[in-house]
């Protein structure tokens, strides 16, 4: 299976690697300093499972690529629409595109740009974030992609894509109910996000103080029943299974969004509170934790936009 990686940061360079260190057939799409250092060295993976130093093709034109047969979709949710208008090259009459990127509205844009018959669902879970041209650092997590069509079909073209991943030994999962997992992933974000970054505190600070938990909770459920509104069915237990996996995760656990935040980068809210935010407001559906959060945010993204010279962007 041909494919292509559009947006080698954190995630699209880890499993990028990943893939290509199987023997895949994998071209990573980069730019500038980075896109450099993979060609002219490698694509190095700082990770606690073991260093990797990967040779993989990088391009910074998709017509160079050409036709492909699945597309990973990896990019920052602020440079998403940029990077789909891009994608015309890279598509055949059936080839997959797998967003592995935060937040729900990117799925519109991607049917918008390319045609909603190439959009699959998708979500990693891996902590991992570009440190300098060339190098990902992986910092753990489950480290596996989920996704699947977003009718629930099964289909030939995923079933190849899972067979990939099963080769490059990545955790994987092909979901029947992909949009439901993109939302049970949303409100994990928004909490894990919002409250790390509001507080500047990692997560095993959050959880000791019971305020600053009841919030991450009443997050959690703020997100799901936009979501319940949406038509999108939750499966039973999903907040505890949630709150069980925060409590699982090593104490010094922050987010990307806050990693972003305090390093003067953008940051993804309205990917993230904002979406629920105006999603929540058509539904006529109250949700005051996450305008809290929103509220708190929205002054450093206005400034981290202004400052931002792009340089961390994949």
């Amino acid at each position: 299976m041909r494919g292509v990686v559009v947006g080698a940061g954190g995630v699209g360079g880890y499993f990028g690697a990943r893939l290509a260190q199987a023997g895949g057939d994998v071209c990573v799409l980069a730019r500038g300093a980075h896109l450099r250092a993979i060609r002219e060295r490698c694509l190095h993976i700082v990770s606690p499972d073991g260093d990797l130093e990967v040779h993989v093709a990088a391009e910074d034109d998709p017509a160079v690529i050409g036709p492909c047969e699945a597309v990973l979709f990896c990019v920052k949710s602020y440079d998403g629409e940029a990077a789909a208008a891009s994608l015309g090259p890279l598509l055949g009459p059936d080839t997959a595109i797998v967003p592995l990127l935060n937040g729900i509205d990117h799925l519109d844009v991607l049917a918008a740009a390319a045609g909603r018959e190439h959009v699959l669902g998708g979500m990693a879970a891996v902590f991992a974030e570009r440190v300098g041209p060339g190098i990902i650092k992986h910092r753990g997590g489950p480290g596996w992609i989920t996704f699947g069509e977003l009718d629930g079909r099964s289909t030939p073209r995923a079933e190849r894509l899972l067979e990939l991943c099963r080769q490059a030994e990545i955790a994987h999962d092909l979901a029947d109910d992909i949009l439901s997992v993109m939302w049970q992933k949303l409100a994990f974000i928004c909490a894990q996000a919002g409250l790390t970054a509001t507080t500047r505190l990692p997560l095993g600070e959050i959880r000791t103080c019971k305020p600053a938990f009841e919030l991450y909770h009443r997050i959690l459920e703020e997100v799901l029943a936009v979501a319940e509104a949406e038509g999108i069915s939750v499966r039973e237990g999903a907040i505890e299974r949630m709150l069980d996996f925060a409590r699982g995760l090593e104490p010094d656990t922050f987010s990307s969004l806050h990693d972003d935040l305090v390093a003067g980068r953008r940051i993804e809210l309205e990917a993230l509170h904002g979406a629920v935010l105006r999603r929540a407001r058509t539904r006529g559906i109250a949700v005051p934790a996450c305008e809290a959060v929103y509220a708190l945010l929205a002054p450093w993204a206005e400034r981290n936009a202004s400052a931002d010279d792009g340089g961390a962007r994949s």
